[in-house]
């Protein structure tokens, strides 16, 4: 996330979309003196379920605020970004490794899903 503050990249997120962070906090029906409190002490004293529809607006990933890619759903961004995260772990024989054993795992029809259950999962 670098040195920017969660509030800063929600404070630069709302005026990049928005006029003023007022006409955000009426579009998404907050109370303008609750936003402006979690812009300035921080969101970590903001409720999560409004912290994450601020985002879903903004297409923030309420995680760690990193933009959204569009069209992909906001659970598969997450999953992918894990996944992403955990194989970057491993050297290049590790991953490697982990390339094959999911290649022999897609092999069997336990773990695998249909091509109609694939397109879901991926929000198409």
């Amino acid at each position: 996330m670098g040195s920017d503050s969660k509030s800063e990249i929600l404070r630069r997120a709302i005026l990049t979309e928005y006029r003023s962070v007022r006409q955000f906090a009426v579009h998404m029906h907050i109370p303008y003196s609750t936003l402006v409190t979690a812009l300035e002490r921080g969101v970590d004293g903001m409720a999560h379920s409004t912290v994450v529809r601020i985002c879903q607006e903004l297409k923030l990933n309420p995680v760690d605020f990193s933009r959204l890619d569009e069209g992909e759903g906001l659970s598969q961004q997450i999953v992918t970004r894990h996944v992403m995260d955990r194989y970057e772990r491993f050297n290049k024989t590790g991953r490697r490794r982990i390339l094959e054993l999911m290649d022999e795992y897609a092999q069997i029809p336990a773990y695998t899903c249909t091509e109609e259950e694939a397109a879901e999962s991926r929000g198409a």
